[in-house]
């Protein structure tokens, strides 16, 4: 099961992910959550920078997608900001939505990649699936109460992928 809640790579922020070396292993499309991944969770306004760095993402070549448990109306509106296809509520770590990203991109597991920040959600739905997955910070402490209580359990689970070898403590 651990191994389930893995990922490839854990990162700071989105900034951090190496797109050349993406590419080189053959990804060619991005599934990116939204909430603590791309913008904060009470955030409607995607920041500049980040819509650079998406603009980027595509530019090199990679299909791209939202993929988030938020509501429909909101992933909307930021997509259209984004100008990216999005799938809401994708009840993450169902798997139904996650092929149908795959489907509408016309891409295989092992050529997509999952961005997120919850290990419960982004990563486990990734991994259960075959892609390569990232895990990120989360870009703000303030979250709905029921991903807080999750965070507790990834906290354990983190503690547990570094003693057993599978995840490189941060420190």
């Amino acid at each position: 099961m651990y191994k389930r809640l893995c990922p490839d790579l854990r990162v700071a922020s989105i900034y951090e992910i190496d797109l050349e070396k993406l590419w080189a292993r053959g990804i060619r499309g991005v599934l990116f959550d939204l909430d603590n991944t791309l913008i904060e969770w009470d955030n409607n306004r995607p920041a500049p920078e980040m819509m650079k760095w998406i603009r980027e993402v595509r530019k090199r070549g990679f299909q791209v997608c939202l993929l988030s448990n938020n509501s429909v109306d909101r992933v909307q509106e930021i997509a259209l900001r984004l100008e990216v296809p999005f799938f809401a509520p994708a009840r993450k770590p169902f798997l139904r939505v996650f092929r149908q990203a795959l489907g509408s991109m016309g891409l295989s597991p092992e050529a997509t990649a999952m961005v997120g920040d919850q290990m419960f959600t982004d990563i486990l739905g990734g991994n259960r699936l075959g892609m390569y997955t990232i895990w990120v910070h989360p870009l703000s402490s303030k979250e709905f109460i029921g991903t807080r209580v999750t965070r507790l359990l990834e906290k354990a689970v983190l503690r547990q992928l570094v003693a057993k070898g599978l995840l490189k403590s941060e420190r």
